[in-house]
């Protein structure tokens, strides 16, 4: 395989704290240990379930548009430098052009959702849930419309972590306790995530990562800002929660979770490294639970074995390989 073609990456799901991939990864190969390589999928699968946590503090203080164009506009200056200082190379017309789509897709439609859904009474846990569904919807539309391959062992894993996922979250009453717009939200949630990325695989490979970012980030930042002058008062207590909540979303979450899940995704097949996103709703909720007391019982936990069964199940099944580069 040439060197351009190997530096391009298939892009997988983003979320909650929770951001887009498939630009080209241009990023240096560090040697690292064997230890540090086993451990990047832990640390990765923790700090992304820490971002509903962290729109989970946050949102007290802050109306949930408010809260987004905020942060956004945070991550487009920190981009912006990354960008400059790197010498980035700025894409092209039709490349502007994708990039703010698929922008409005995961950051828009998906963080939206999320965040929307949270400020709506939806537990922690649930609003990762829903999304989490995103690798069994992806790679049924993957496998049907854009010729990727998907093991049958592969697919039994899926259903797995879809089992070990609907367990965690099974009370009934955390349903009762949320709004219908709340889970209308979380159900937007779900597809924006997966039209996002399936949009970004098809269109958006050949971007360098950093001024891809920084472009999708503006626009959606824009776009929050316009929903929450048209709908929110925009009024914003300002503590140290939201502060912390703030600092820890744009710098740990944007940025930093951001490039580790890129130099996942170059070392993993799309479907093993999607299979990740099935232990981000067990964590989240255990982290609630500690957190803010949301419920956790025995068949939660039971779950969450099944989840790590069906991620190991999708890594043992072998690498998905796509019919047609």
């Amino acid at each position: 395989m040439r060197r351009r073609d190997a530096d391009a990456i298939a892009p997988v799901p983003a979320h909650a704290g929770h951001h887009v991939v498939g630009f080209r990864y241009i990023m240096p190969d560090l040697r690292l240990s064997n230890v540090a390589v086993a451990s990047a999928p832990i640390l990765f699968v923790l700090l992304w379930s820490t971002g509903f946590i962290g729109t989970r503090y946050g949102l007290p203080y802050i109306e949930p548009m408010t809260f987004l164009a905020v942060r956004m506009t945070a991550v487009v200056v920190l981009m912006a430098l990354i960008a400059v200082i790197f010498g980035a190379r700025l894409p092209d017309g039709a490349g502007i052009g994708h990039s703010f789509v698929t922008g409005l897709l995961v950051h828009g439609v998906y963080l939206g959702g999320v965040f929307l859904a949270i400020s709506q009474g939806v537990p922690a846990g649930i609003s990762a849930l829903i999304p989490g569904l995103q690798p069994i919807l992806t790679s049924t539309i993957a496998n049907r419309f854009m010729g990727e391959k998907v093991s049958p062992l592969q697919w039994a894993g899926l259903v797995l972590g879809l089992v070990g996922v609907a367990l965690v979250l099974h009370d009934r009453q955390m349903l009762a306790d949320a709004s219908i717009l709340g889970w209308a939200a979380s159900v937007v949630s779900l597809i924006g995530i997966t039209l996002g990325s399936l949009y970004q695989k098809r269109f958006g490979g050949g971007i360098d990562w950093r001024s891809g970012n920084t472009i999708q980030y503006l626009g959606v930042a824009v776009a929050f800002w316009l929903i929450a002058f048209a709908f929110e008062t925009r009024v914003i207590h300002w503590t140290g929660e939201l502060i912390g909540a703030l600092v820890w979303l744009v710098v740990v979450l944007s940025i930093a979770t951001v490039a580790l899940m890129y130099w996942l995704i170059r070392r993993s097949a799309a479907t093993s490294f999607a299979s990740l996103f099935y232990l981000v709703p067990a964590t989240t909720a255990l982290m609630a639970y500690v957190l803010f007391g949301e419920k956790l019982d025995a068949l939660s936990i039971f779950g969450m074995v099944i989840c790590a069964a069906g991620v190991l199940v999708v890594n043992r099944g072998g690498r998905p390989r796509p019919a047609a580069e």
